[in-house]
Protein backbone atom coordinates (compact mmCIF):
# COMPACT_ATOMS: atom_id res chain seq x y z
CA UNK A 1 0.00 0.00 0.00
CA UNK A 2 2.66 2.15 0.90
CA UNK A 3 4.15 2.32 -2.93
CA UNK A 4 0.65 2.98 -3.92
CA UNK A 5 0.60 5.82 -1.95
CA UNK A 6 3.91 6.75 -3.13
CA UNK A 7 3.01 7.23 -6.86
CA UNK A 8 0.37 9.90 -5.95
CA UNK A 9 0.66 13.05 -6.57
CA UNK A 10 2.04 13.95 -3.18
CA UNK A 11 1.28 17.88 -3.30
CA UNK A 12 -2.19 17.07 -3.63
CA UNK A 13 -2.25 14.11 -1.29
CA UNK A 14 -0.55 16.10 1.80
CA UNK A 15 -2.83 19.46 0.86
CA UNK A 16 -5.83 16.87 0.81
CA UNK A 17 -4.59 15.74 4.58
CA UNK A 18 -3.86 19.27 5.45
CA UNK A 19 -7.49 20.74 4.33
CA UNK A 20 -9.33 17.90 6.04
CA UNK A 21 -7.36 18.15 9.52
CA UNK A 22 -8.44 21.85 9.63
CA UNK A 23 -11.97 21.08 9.11
CA UNK A 24 -11.52 18.46 11.83
CA UNK A 25 -10.33 20.87 14.23
CA UNK A 26 -12.50 23.15 13.05
CA UNK A 27 -15.55 21.42 13.55
CA UNK A 28 -14.92 20.31 16.86
CA UNK A 29 -15.26 23.76 17.80
CA UNK A 30 -17.70 24.96 16.29
CA UNK A 31 -20.51 22.27 16.60
CA UNK A 32 -19.94 21.98 20.29
CA UNK A 33 -22.59 24.21 21.44
CA UNK A 34 -24.97 22.61 18.97
CA UNK A 35 -23.95 19.25 19.67
CA UNK A 36 -24.56 19.72 23.58
CA UNK A 37 -28.13 21.85 23.04
CA UNK A 38 -29.57 18.64 20.97
CA UNK A 39 -27.64 15.50 22.34
CA UNK A 40 -26.09 16.68 25.97
CA UNK A 41 -22.90 15.86 23.31
CA UNK A 42 -20.76 18.58 22.84
CA UNK A 43 -18.33 16.12 20.07
CA UNK A 44 -21.61 14.34 18.86
CA UNK A 45 -21.35 16.06 15.35
CA UNK A 46 -17.52 15.35 15.24
CA UNK A 47 -18.23 11.99 16.46
CA UNK A 48 -20.85 11.77 13.53
CA UNK A 49 -18.64 13.14 11.23
CA UNK A 50 -16.11 10.30 11.90
CA UNK A 51 -18.03 7.53 11.83
CA UNK A 52 -20.28 8.74 9.27
CA UNK A 53 -18.18 11.00 6.98
CA UNK A 54 -14.45 10.30 7.48
CA UNK A 55 -14.17 6.53 7.70
CA UNK A 56 -16.04 5.67 5.14
CA UNK A 57 -14.55 8.41 2.89
CA UNK A 58 -11.04 6.96 3.53
CA UNK A 59 -12.22 3.31 2.31
CA UNK A 60 -13.76 5.05 -0.32
CA UNK A 61 -10.92 6.99 -1.30
CA UNK A 62 -8.77 4.39 -0.91
CA UNK A 63 -10.62 2.00 -3.28
CA UNK A 64 -11.23 4.97 -6.04
CA UNK A 65 -7.53 5.27 -6.21
CA UNK A 66 -6.68 1.80 -6.64
CA UNK A 67 -9.46 1.46 -9.36
CA UNK A 68 -8.10 2.73 -13.12
CA UNK A 69 -10.17 5.56 -13.19
CA UNK A 70 -10.59 5.04 -17.29
CA UNK A 71 -13.01 2.12 -16.67
CA UNK A 72 -15.24 4.69 -14.88
CA UNK A 73 -15.93 6.08 -18.47
CA UNK A 74 -17.48 2.28 -19.73
CA UNK A 75 -20.41 3.52 -16.98
CA UNK A 76 -20.82 7.09 -18.31
CA UNK A 77 -25.05 6.20 -18.81
CA UNK A 78 -25.10 4.43 -15.77
CA UNK A 79 -23.62 7.47 -14.02
CA UNK A 80 -26.47 10.21 -15.75
CA UNK A 81 -29.10 7.83 -15.07
CA UNK A 82 -28.24 7.39 -11.14
CA UNK A 83 -27.69 11.43 -10.84
CA UNK A 84 -31.22 11.62 -12.40
CA UNK A 85 -33.00 9.10 -10.05
CA UNK A 86 -30.94 10.32 -7.10
CA UNK A 87 -32.89 13.60 -7.66
CA UNK A 88 -35.93 12.38 -8.31
CA UNK A 89 -35.77 9.94 -5.25
CA UNK A 90 -36.44 13.29 -2.52
CA UNK A 91 -39.67 13.65 -4.57
CA UNK A 92 -40.78 10.45 -3.30
CA UNK A 93 -43.41 10.16 -0.16
CA UNK A 94 -41.85 7.96 2.47
CA UNK A 95 -38.27 8.51 1.10
CA UNK A 96 -37.67 11.97 0.30
CA UNK A 97 -37.05 14.57 3.58
CA UNK A 98 -37.30 18.07 4.21
CA UNK A 99 -35.34 20.44 6.30
CA UNK A 100 -35.52 24.16 6.54
CA UNK A 101 -38.61 23.93 3.65
CA UNK A 102 -35.84 21.93 1.37
CA UNK A 103 -36.47 18.80 -0.08
CA UNK A 104 -32.90 17.87 -0.38
CA UNK A 105 -32.77 14.49 1.51
CA UNK A 106 -33.48 11.14 1.53
CA UNK A 107 -34.10 8.13 3.76
CA UNK A 108 -32.80 4.99 2.81
CA UNK A 109 -32.01 3.45 6.17
CA UNK A 110 -28.99 6.21 5.78
CA UNK A 111 -30.16 9.60 5.05
CA UNK A 112 -28.17 11.03 2.74
CA UNK A 113 -28.32 14.37 0.52
CA UNK A 114 -28.24 13.50 -3.13
CA UNK A 115 -26.76 16.35 -4.88
CA UNK A 116 -24.03 15.63 -3.11
CA UNK A 117 -23.40 12.23 -4.95
CA UNK A 118 -24.74 13.90 -8.15
CA UNK A 119 -21.79 16.07 -8.69
CA UNK A 120 -19.22 13.70 -9.07
CA UNK A 121 -21.38 10.97 -10.96
CA UNK A 122 -22.82 13.67 -13.05
CA UNK A 123 -19.16 14.82 -13.81
CA UNK A 124 -18.30 11.83 -14.60
CA UNK A 125 -20.81 11.37 -17.56
CA UNK A 126 -19.95 14.86 -18.89
CA UNK A 127 -15.90 13.98 -19.04
CA UNK A 128 -17.01 10.41 -20.92
CA UNK A 129 -19.32 12.50 -23.17
CA UNK A 130 -16.56 15.26 -23.80
CA UNK A 131 -13.73 12.56 -24.50
CA UNK A 132 -16.51 10.67 -26.77
CA UNK A 133 -17.18 13.69 -29.01
CA UNK A 134 -13.73 15.29 -28.93
CA UNK A 135 -13.16 17.14 -32.05
CA UNK A 136 -15.80 18.70 -34.55
CA UNK A 137 -18.45 16.96 -32.65
CA UNK A 138 -18.36 18.68 -29.61
CA UNK A 139 -18.10 22.05 -31.69
CA UNK A 140 -21.45 21.53 -33.72
CA UNK A 141 -24.95 22.66 -32.52
CA UNK A 142 -26.57 19.40 -33.85
CA UNK A 143 -23.58 16.46 -31.81
CA UNK A 144 -22.51 19.08 -29.12
CA UNK A 145 -24.03 22.00 -27.74
CA UNK A 146 -27.94 20.92 -27.78
CA UNK A 147 -27.33 17.35 -26.27
CA UNK A 148 -25.38 18.57 -23.67
CA UNK A 149 -27.32 20.85 -22.93
CA UNK A 150 -30.22 18.61 -22.74
CA UNK A 151 -28.53 16.69 -20.26
CA UNK A 152 -27.44 19.48 -18.16
CA UNK A 153 -30.99 20.96 -18.12
CA UNK A 154 -32.55 17.88 -16.92
CA UNK A 155 -30.08 18.13 -13.83
CA UNK A 156 -31.15 22.02 -13.43
CA UNK A 157 -34.58 21.25 -12.87
CA UNK A 158 -34.34 18.58 -10.65
CA UNK A 159 -31.99 21.10 -8.80
CA UNK A 160 -34.40 24.06 -8.80
CA UNK A 161 -37.45 21.67 -7.87
CA UNK A 162 -35.72 21.23 -4.55
CA UNK A 163 -34.58 24.27 -4.21
CA UNK A 164 -30.90 23.69 -4.14
CA UNK A 165 -29.22 26.57 -6.45
CA UNK A 166 -26.22 26.45 -5.05
CA UNK A 167 -25.70 23.12 -5.71
CA UNK A 168 -27.50 23.52 -9.40
CA UNK A 169 -24.28 26.55 -10.06
CA UNK A 170 -21.83 24.03 -8.57
CA UNK A 171 -22.55 21.46 -11.53
CA UNK A 172 -23.64 23.94 -14.21
CA UNK A 173 -19.60 25.86 -13.14
CA UNK A 174 -17.80 22.47 -12.98
CA UNK A 175 -19.28 21.15 -16.64
CA UNK A 176 -18.97 24.02 -18.47
CA UNK A 177 -15.87 24.40 -16.88
CA UNK A 178 -15.02 20.78 -18.99
CA UNK A 179 -16.58 21.82 -22.10
CA UNK A 180 -14.73 25.39 -22.25
CA UNK A 181 -11.12 23.42 -22.60
CA UNK A 182 -12.08 20.79 -24.69
CA UNK A 183 -12.65 23.69 -27.25
CA UNK A 184 -16.04 24.54 -27.46
CA UNK A 185 -16.86 28.37 -29.16
CA UNK A 186 -16.17 30.99 -26.50
CA UNK A 187 -19.22 32.64 -28.01
CA UNK A 188 -21.71 29.67 -26.78
CA UNK A 189 -19.86 30.61 -23.07
CA UNK A 190 -21.04 34.11 -22.89
CA UNK A 191 -24.42 33.24 -24.35
CA UNK A 192 -25.12 30.59 -22.04
CA UNK A 193 -23.74 32.89 -19.54
CA UNK A 194 -25.96 35.13 -20.12
CA UNK A 195 -29.04 32.43 -19.98
CA UNK A 196 -28.06 30.79 -16.72
CA UNK A 197 -27.77 35.11 -15.51
CA UNK A 198 -31.54 35.41 -16.99
CA UNK A 199 -32.48 32.14 -15.41
CA UNK A 200 -31.29 33.29 -11.73
CA UNK A 201 -32.87 36.87 -12.38
CA UNK A 202 -36.41 34.99 -13.15
CA UNK A 203 -35.60 32.77 -10.16
CA UNK A 204 -35.12 35.55 -7.45
CA UNK A 205 -38.21 37.40 -8.92
CA UNK A 206 -40.65 33.91 -9.22
CA UNK A 207 -39.97 32.68 -5.39
CA UNK A 208 -40.29 35.06 -2.63
CA UNK A 209 -37.71 33.88 -0.49
CA UNK A 210 -34.91 34.10 -3.30
CA UNK A 211 -36.30 37.68 -3.61
CA UNK A 212 -35.54 38.25 -0.24
CA UNK A 213 -32.23 36.56 -0.09
CA UNK A 214 -31.29 38.87 -2.83
CA UNK A 215 -32.88 42.05 -0.94
CA UNK A 216 -30.89 41.02 2.14
CA UNK A 217 -27.71 40.75 0.16
CA UNK A 218 -28.27 44.35 -1.24
CA UNK A 219 -29.39 45.71 2.12
CA UNK A 220 -28.20 43.26 4.99
CA UNK A 221 -29.13 46.34 7.81
CA UNK A 222 -32.84 46.48 7.10
CA UNK A 223 -34.12 43.32 8.51
CA UNK A 224 -31.25 42.06 11.22
CA UNK A 225 -33.85 40.42 13.51
CA UNK A 226 -35.50 38.11 10.71
CA UNK A 227 -34.36 37.69 7.01
CA UNK A 228 -30.78 39.29 7.72
CA UNK A 229 -30.31 37.71 10.88
CA UNK A 230 -28.16 34.62 9.71
CA UNK A 231 -25.66 37.83 7.51
CA UNK A 232 -25.59 39.97 10.45
CA UNK A 233 -24.79 37.09 12.72
CA UNK A 234 -21.76 35.88 10.12
CA UNK A 235 -20.56 39.67 9.92
CA UNK A 236 -20.25 40.02 13.63
CA UNK A 237 -18.21 36.93 13.65
CA UNK A 238 -15.95 37.67 11.05
CA UNK A 239 -15.47 41.52 12.14
CA UNK A 240 -14.56 40.67 16.40
CA UNK A 241 -11.81 37.93 14.44
CA UNK A 242 -9.22 40.56 13.51
CA UNK A 243 -6.10 39.76 13.13
CA UNK A 244 -5.29 37.15 15.34
CA UNK A 245 -8.92 35.74 16.59
CA UNK A 246 -10.26 35.25 19.98
CA UNK A 247 -8.65 32.10 20.17
CA UNK A 248 -9.69 28.78 19.14
CA UNK A 249 -12.59 27.55 21.65
CA UNK A 250 -13.62 31.32 22.07
CA UNK A 251 -16.24 31.98 18.99
CA UNK A 252 -19.33 33.60 20.55
CA UNK A 253 -21.42 33.54 17.80
CA UNK A 254 -21.28 29.69 18.06
CA UNK A 255 -23.58 29.85 21.18
CA UNK A 256 -26.83 29.70 19.39
CA UNK A 257 -26.35 32.84 17.54
CA UNK A 258 -25.06 32.42 14.13
CA UNK A 259 -27.39 29.77 12.16
CA UNK A 260 -25.55 26.33 10.48
CA UNK A 261 -22.08 27.29 12.45
CA UNK A 262 -20.86 23.93 11.71
CA UNK A 263 -22.18 23.85 8.34
CA UNK A 264 -22.30 26.46 6.11
CA UNK A 265 -21.67 28.96 8.40
CA UNK A 266 -18.23 27.63 9.80
CA UNK A 267 -15.80 29.75 7.96
CA UNK A 268 -17.21 32.75 9.87
CA UNK A 269 -16.04 30.66 13.02
CA UNK A 270 -12.72 30.13 11.95
CA UNK A 271 -12.24 33.95 10.93
CA UNK A 272 -13.68 35.00 14.66
CA UNK A 273 -11.61 31.96 16.41
CA UNK A 274 -8.06 32.00 14.29
CA UNK A 275 -8.18 35.67 12.78
CA UNK A 276 -7.55 36.53 9.32
CA UNK A 277 -4.27 35.56 9.12
CA UNK A 278 -4.99 32.05 9.47
CA UNK A 279 -8.66 33.04 7.09
CA UNK A 280 -5.43 33.66 4.54
CA UNK A 281 -3.37 30.57 4.82
CA UNK A 282 -6.45 28.35 4.73
CA UNK A 283 -7.30 30.26 1.24
CA UNK A 284 -3.93 29.96 0.50
CA UNK A 285 -3.81 25.94 1.56
CA UNK A 286 -7.24 26.01 -0.49
CA UNK A 287 -6.20 27.51 -3.53
CA UNK A 288 -2.96 25.17 -3.62
CA UNK A 289 -5.05 22.22 -3.53
CA UNK A 290 -6.88 23.61 -6.81
CA UNK A 291 -3.93 24.35 -8.63
CA UNK A 292 -2.66 20.81 -8.00
CA UNK A 293 -6.17 19.92 -9.24
CA UNK A 294 -5.51 21.37 -12.90
CA UNK A 295 -2.09 20.34 -12.56
CA UNK A 296 -2.96 16.46 -12.62
CA UNK A 297 -5.04 17.31 -15.14
CA UNK A 298 -2.81 18.83 -17.39
CA UNK A 299 -0.42 15.82 -16.72
CA UNK A 300 -3.28 13.76 -17.52
CA UNK A 301 -2.92 10.52 -19.80
CA UNK A 302 -6.20 10.93 -21.86
CA UNK A 303 -8.94 13.07 -22.51
CA UNK A 304 -11.55 10.98 -20.07
CA UNK A 305 -8.68 11.70 -17.14
CA UNK A 306 -7.93 15.88 -18.34
CA UNK A 307 -11.87 16.45 -18.44
CA UNK A 308 -12.72 14.65 -15.31
CA UNK A 309 -10.17 16.26 -13.41
CA UNK A 310 -10.42 20.13 -14.37
CA UNK A 311 -14.35 19.78 -13.44
CA UNK A 312 -13.64 18.38 -10.23
CA UNK A 313 -10.87 21.33 -9.58
CA UNK A 314 -13.75 23.64 -10.94
CA UNK A 315 -16.25 22.15 -8.79
CA UNK A 316 -13.56 22.81 -5.58
CA UNK A 317 -13.26 26.04 -7.04
CA UNK A 318 -16.74 27.15 -7.68
CA UNK A 319 -18.52 25.58 -4.30
CA UNK A 320 -15.63 27.20 -1.86
CA UNK A 321 -16.21 31.01 -3.50
CA UNK A 322 -19.83 30.70 -3.26
CA UNK A 323 -19.51 29.36 0.29
CA UNK A 324 -17.21 32.03 1.20
CA UNK A 325 -18.54 35.06 -0.66
CA UNK A 326 -21.53 34.55 0.62
CA UNK A 327 -20.10 34.70 4.16
CA UNK A 328 -17.98 37.75 3.45
CA UNK A 329 -21.14 39.78 2.10
CA UNK A 330 -19.61 39.56 -1.60
CA UNK A 331 -23.12 37.13 -2.88
CA UNK A 332 -26.35 36.15 -1.65
CA UNK A 333 -25.84 33.17 1.10
CA UNK A 334 -26.20 30.38 -1.32
CA UNK A 335 -26.42 27.41 1.59
CA UNK A 336 -23.29 25.45 -0.23
CA UNK A 337 -21.04 23.99 2.77
CA UNK A 338 -17.14 24.67 2.08
CA UNK A 339 -15.35 21.87 0.79
CA UNK A 340 -13.77 19.44 3.88
CA UNK A 341 -14.28 22.09 6.44
CA UNK A 342 -17.80 22.12 6.91
CA UNK A 343 -19.78 19.34 8.96
CA UNK A 344 -21.74 16.81 6.19
CA UNK A 345 -20.96 13.07 5.76
CA UNK A 346 -22.64 12.88 2.13
CA UNK A 347 -20.35 15.83 1.60
CA UNK A 348 -17.57 14.75 3.16
CA UNK A 349 -18.23 10.98 1.14
CA UNK A 350 -18.89 12.01 -2.65
CA UNK A 351 -15.57 14.50 -1.95
CA UNK A 352 -13.61 11.73 -1.03
CA UNK A 353 -14.81 9.69 -3.92
CA UNK A 354 -13.51 12.52 -6.37
CA UNK A 355 -10.22 12.87 -4.27
CA UNK A 356 -9.81 8.99 -4.81
CA UNK A 357 -10.12 9.06 -8.72
CA UNK A 358 -7.83 12.15 -9.11
CA UNK A 359 -5.54 10.34 -7.51
CA UNK A 360 -5.85 7.24 -9.88
CA UNK A 361 -5.42 10.20 -12.40
CA UNK A 362 -2.64 11.29 -10.58
CA UNK A 363 -1.16 7.57 -11.00
CA UNK A 364 -1.83 7.13 -14.17
CA UNK A 365 -0.04 9.87 -15.42
CA UNK A 366 3.11 9.43 -17.79
CA UNK A 367 4.37 13.11 -17.32
CA UNK A 368 4.60 12.29 -13.05
CA UNK A 369 6.42 14.65 -10.62
CA UNK A 370 7.54 14.29 -7.47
Amino acid sequence: MRSELVKIDRKFLWSLVALVAIGLVMLISASGPLGYQKFHDAAYFFKHQILVGVLPGLVLFWIFSRIDYRRLAQFAPAALIISVALLVLVYVPGVGMKFGGSGRWVNLGIAFQPSEFVKIFFLIYVAAWLEKRHGEDSKTLEKGLFPFLMSLSIIMFLLIMQPNTGSMAVIVGAALTAYFIEGAPLGWFFGLGATFTALIVLLIKMTPYRAQRFLTFLHPELDPSGIGYHINQAYLAIGSGGLFGLGYGHSRQKYLYLPEAAGDSIFAVMAEEMGYIFCLGFLVLLGYFIKQCFSIAKRAPDLFGRFLATAFGAWILIQATLNIASMIGLMPITGVTLPFVSYGSSAFVALSIGCGIMASISRGSELWRG
